[in-house]
């Protein structure tokens, strides 16, 4: 059984990343005794650790090109892709004397092993199947009680996953935890077409229960308290992108009117310090937009907005508003 003493299963009714992992915080947080397992799923989302640096994780162009939903958990570890082909589970539990990763994953490898498939612990919080990577794994504790979660690959769309992703490494420089970019494999190459994703879930379920488990739901008010959760933290934009850590980037283009190279500073998700630079034909000094800029949300909106109060063909000669935002947000790949 993977959970000490009787369980409680728990679902979330819900494929909104913000909403599960708000909804998994508030069991940490509030049952402070008992064993409980839940499964969820999201829609398509990059859901980055908690000390990562979220311009650095994704590619921004393209999430917003698929309507990717980007979140930032309170666990650690790297940035990973979830969609509708991943199964979700959580563990929360008492943290115990074991509080290492093989107390929560052993019992998932065993369910994997269950179905005829080779799979193993790896790295330092993966699992894999014929080694590639089917699971990527994080914990919190908090007060005594342990949250242990992790996604597993059993049809997602590693097309979406890998453009999702994508950035440049040279375009920024922090001291935020890179995501190690592993060679992952979907579940169902392993078992086949004849699985689907609700058979693999049934089977899930009770491989990691057993059968001492009883099946559990959240007060009226306590899904109100999720909700309030999502909506300030998860949903938020100073969680999911102003607690990045903080970084420098410098970005290149040549426009018709000019090349044109940004340079920033961000901290707490705002602009600290910036500068442009190259061969446009400014008739004024950039001294005042410049000043305004800092402090403003490192958010393509709200840059615009400072732009549009100003008259920029005095500013960078030919090259347009667009031009200027595109620079400053241009992500490689």
């Amino acid at each position: 059984m993977a959970v000490e003493g009787p369980a409680v299963y728990l679902e979330t009714g819900s494929q909104d990343p913000g909403y599960n992992l708000a909804f998994e915080e508030y069991v940490l947080t509030h049952r402070r005794t008992g064993d409980y397992l839940l499964l969820w799923q999201n829609g398509p989302a990059v859901v980055i650790g908690r000390n990562q640096n979220a311009e650095e994780e994704i590619n921004r162009a393209f999430v917003e090109a698929h309507g990717i939903r980007v979140v930032r958990r309170a666990t650690g570890g790297g940035a990973v892709y979830h969609d509708l082909g991943n199964l979700n589970y959580s563990f929360v539990t008492g943290a115990g004397a074991e509080e290492g990763m093989e107390r929560f994953t052993r019992p998932v490898v065993q369910a994997l092993q269950g179905l005829g498939l080779r799979a193993e612990a790896g790295g330092r919080n993966d699992i894999l199947v014929e080694g590639r990577k089917v699971s990527g794994t994080a914990q919190r504790l908090l007060r005594g009680r342990m949250l242990h979660h992790g996604t597993l690959l059993f049809d997602t769309d590693l097309s979406m996953a890998e453009g999702a992703l994508r950035v440049d490494p040279e375009k920024f420089r922090s001291k935020s935890v890179k995501s190690v970019r592993s060679r992952v494999g979907n579940l169902r190459e392993f078992l086949g077409k004849d699985w689907s994703l609700e058979n693999f879930w049934a089977y899930l379920k009770t491989a990691l229960l057993g059968g001492d488990w009883v099946s559990g739901a959240l007060a009226e008010e306590e899904l109100q308290a999720v909700e309030t959760l999502r909506r300030g933290t998860y949903g938020s934009w100073a969680w999911n992108f102003g607690s990045s850590p903080p970084y420098d980037l410098k970005n290149r283009r040549r426009w018709a009117g000019g090349s044109l190279e940004a340079r920033a500073s961000v901290a707490e998700g705002r602009i600290s310090a910036i500068g442009f630079y190259g061969d446009f034909l400014a008739r004024r000094p950039l001294d005042s937009l410049v000043e305004e800029l800092r402090g403003t949300a490192f958010r393509r909106e709200d840059v615009a907005a400072v732009l549009n109060r100003y008259p920029l063909g005095d500013f960078f000669g030919g090259i347009t508003a667009e031009e200027v935002l595109e620079t400053l947000f241009y992500v490689h790949g």
